[in-house]
């Protein structure tokens, strides 16, 4: 039993646990295309749950980040999503890449795993580059 409840879905907490520095896991809405073979761990069991925002932050809650890459058109289809990532990573010591969607479905081939949101909000898609706490 862990000692604190921020991940208890098994897979999820294994998947951070492995996660080793230069790592990329993807935490995505409910549409991203996931490739083939790639570890997907999804939590989505209806429209809009579970909310991106809410996986995203029991993620970062565990996992040591040292960068993160949106999808450029995030900008203007969904603002808001971007105003809210550039809020939770105000306090790092990176700025959030932006890069257009189809260099960030490219860049997402080589991430270690995708945790799928039940997210509908366009682009509301995140890159997260693993750092490590020492």
């Amino acid at each position: 039993m862990r000692k604190t409840a921020t991940t208890i879905n098994p897979a999820l907490s294994r998947v951070i646990s492995e996660t080793g520095h230069t790592d990329l896991i993807v935490v995505t809405d409910a549409g991203l295309p996931i490739p083939t073979g790639s570890e997907r761990i999804d939590l989505a069991y209806r429209p809009g749950a579970p909310a991106f925002f809410d996986v995203l932050d029991t993620v970062l809650a565990e996992l040591v980040v040292e960068g993160a890459t949106v999808s450029a058109e995030i900008a203007e289809k969904s603002p808001e999503v971007l105003e809210a990532l550039r809020e939770r990573f105000a306090g790092h010591p990176f700025e959030i890449e932006l890069i257009p969607h189809v260099e960030f479905k490219a860049l997402s081939q080589n991430a270690r795993a995708f945790v799928r949101s039940g997210e509908f909000t366009p682009y509301a898609n995140v890159i997260l580059h693993a750092g490590v706490a020492y």
